[in-house]
């Protein structure tokens, strides 16, 4: 599958919604609400854009996070994040990509395992390409528009499959901890 070379921003968030609404019609944004969209559709949707910039709300490691939240609140399996895992790992091996940049809206409000998730376990990766941003509190709020005209440059997401068949052992509030030097 051929990906698009414009930038693809997942905006993640109970007002994904709004965002997607806000920037239709900026040239040169082309905006896809794919929320609840089969995964390998919504890859082909997306690869299938030739706009600079692809803002979006499908996040192909939905199910995953997911997983992930419910194993650290003990309501779901090991086995289940490691069947959601294989799946994202057989998407991503058919052509789906991630995301250059996730806007995440309101992750100060988000429950306490889900922040982790989006800040520490998904964060970590790509440290820069992770962005809390405050929803849209009016019509003509354009703090979005600002952020994407502002993206920060940096290291592109490494492999998923080189960190995601080691998710299940990334802890709410210790994930990167491991990896500082001791303070002499």
């Amino acid at each position: 599958m051929e990906n698009t070379t414009g930038t693809i921003v997942a905006v993640v968030g109970s007002a994904s919604d709004e965002v997607l609404a806000r920037l239709e019609g900026i040239e040169g944004v082309e905006t896809l609400s794919l929320r609840d969209t089969e995964p390998a559709l919504a890859a082909r949707r997306i690869a299938a854009t030739s706009s600079p910039w692809v803002v979006h709300d499908a996040d192909p490691l939905e199910h995953v996070a997911a997983a992930w939240v419910e194993l650290f609140e003990e309501r779901a399996t090991l086995g289940t994040l490691e069947l959601e895992i294989d799946q994202a790992l057989a998407h991503f091996s058919r052509g789906a990509r991630m995301p250059d940049y996730y806007i995440v809206l309101e992750p100060e409000t988000a429950p306490d395992t889900w922040r982790h998730w989006w800040c520490g376990a998904l964060g970590y990766r790509a440290p820069r390409r992770v962005l809390p941003a405050s929803a849209p509190d009016s019509p003509t709020d354009i703090a979005i528009r600002r952020l994407l005209r502002a993206l920060p440059s940096s290291r592109p997401w490494p492999e998923p499959s080189s960190w995601l068949p080691r998710l299940a052992m990334e802890i709410p509030d210790r994930i990167g901890l491991r990896d500082r030097l001791p303070e002499a």
